[in-house]
Parts: C-alpha cells; sequence; structure tokens
C-alpha cells in the first residue's frame, strides 16, 4: 500500500512531504472483519500519523540520511496497532521526501559556501606551506652565494625557454648587490656624489669693510 502524500513538521521546524510504503498481510481473517470496515483507509491513515509523530521528533538531516532506521522505527509503531486487528505489518519504507523549492535553495547556498570555505581553508594552507619552504629556501641561499647566482642563472634559462619572443638583458650579480646595498639607498638605487657647496664669485664692484 501506497500511503498518500503527507506534510511533516521536523525538530528543527522544516515542512517537508513524506511519501511511504507499507507492505502487509492479514493473519487473522475473522478478527480483521470484525475490527475494521475499510481496511486500506485505516492502515493508510495509521501510516501517516505514524509518520508524522515519529517524524517531529528527527531533524532534517537525520531525515534524508537514516531512512532505514526510520522506516524499522515506522514498522515497529505499525506492527504494535495492526496486530489487534489481525494484520502483520512486513516492512515500511521511505519513498520520496519532497522539500520546499525555498528550503532547496538555502540548502544550495548553504552547500555552496562550506565548499567555498573548504577551498578558501585548503588554499591557506598551501600557501602557508609554500611560505615555509621559501623562508627555508632564503634561508640555505642566503649562506651559500654561489647558490644564489646559479638560481639567477637557472632563471633567466627557464625565461629564455618557456617565451623564446622574450628579450632578457641580464645583469651582472654583482652590479644587483650593489644596487640593493642599505647604503646606496639613500638617494635611489645609484649613490648620487653630495653637491659641494658653490663658491661665489668675486665681485670686483664690492667694497671693502671699513674695518678692514
Amino acid at each position: 500500500m501506497e500511503a498518500a502524500p503527507g506534510a511533516v513538521v521536523t525538530k528543527d521546524m522544516f515542512v517537508m512531504e513524506i511519501d511511504a510504503i507499507c507492505y502487509y498481510r492479514m493473519e487473522n481473517a475473522s478478527l480483521l472483519l470484525s475490527s475494521l470496515a475499510h481496511v486500506s483507509k485505516a492502515v493508510q491513515f495509521l501510516v501517516q500519523t505514524t509518520m508524522k509523530r515519529l517524524l517531529a521528533h528527527r531533524s532534517l538531516t537525520e531525515i534524508l540520511l537514516e531512512r532505514k532506521s526510520i522506516a524499522e522505527d515506522v514498522k515497529v509503531a505499525l506492527d504494535s496497532v495492526t496486530c489487534i486487528w489481525g494484520i502483520k505489518v512486513e516492512r515500511t519504507e521511505i519513498k520520496d521526501v519532497r522539500l520546499p523549492a525555498g528550503l532547496q535553495h538555502s540548502l544550495a547556498v548553504e552547500a555552496e559556501a562550506q565548499r567555498q570555505a573548504k577551498v578558501r581553508m585548503i588554499a591557506a594552507e598551501g600557501e602557508k606551506a609554500a611560505s615555509e619552504s621559501l623562508r627555508m629556501a632564503a634561508e640555505i641561499l642566503s649562506g651559500t652565494p654561489a647558490a644564489v647566482q646559479l638560481r639567477y642563472l637557472h632563471t633567466l634559462q627557464s625565461l629564455s625557454t618557456e617565451k623564446p619572443s622574450t628579450v632578457v638583458l641580464p645583469l651582472p650579480f654583482d652590479m644587483l648587490n650593489f644596487l640593493s646595498s642599505p647604503s646606496n639607498r639613500i638617494q635611489g638605487s645609484i649613490p648620487f656624489p653630495n653637491p659641494s657647496k658653490p663658491v661665489e664669485p668675486l665681485n670686483p664692484n664690492k667694497k671693502d669693510s671699513p674695518m678692514l
């Protein structure tokens, strides 16, 4: 028997529609005929009310992830009532869970936000690992000037190989060190001589002081 879809309110106040299927058999026909007038309607109403009662104590996540255990709880609850009517419930299944369009959009936005946050965390961890590797490499290169020179030449070779159209004009490494030294950063990259104080020209018309 397929129960009609019914609205269910979960523990976290979400509204959804549940489709359920119930498999049962008649064990005692005489007891059944004396107890119920409409068997299918009675079982259908019982399934709907039982589903609403049990799912009201479950959250949305539990309903979506624990269908099998919920169906087993519904079966036990139904069988405890239908045994009085001479009916044995064999199995119950949750066929479909229908969410409103607004709730589906909210869940999609939340899932996308969680994915974006996870991507940012992974990128941040990668940047952290890269910075640690660069720090260690800088410490090693700072103690070996020859390694710095080889790294510089290797970079130039990579540029000429990957981009043949690029024109690279290498500078001597000693000049780069000279330009990047702190003492040469006072007046730009290239040191300029301090201008001396200009000498005033002699004025022939200027008279001597009376004191002289």
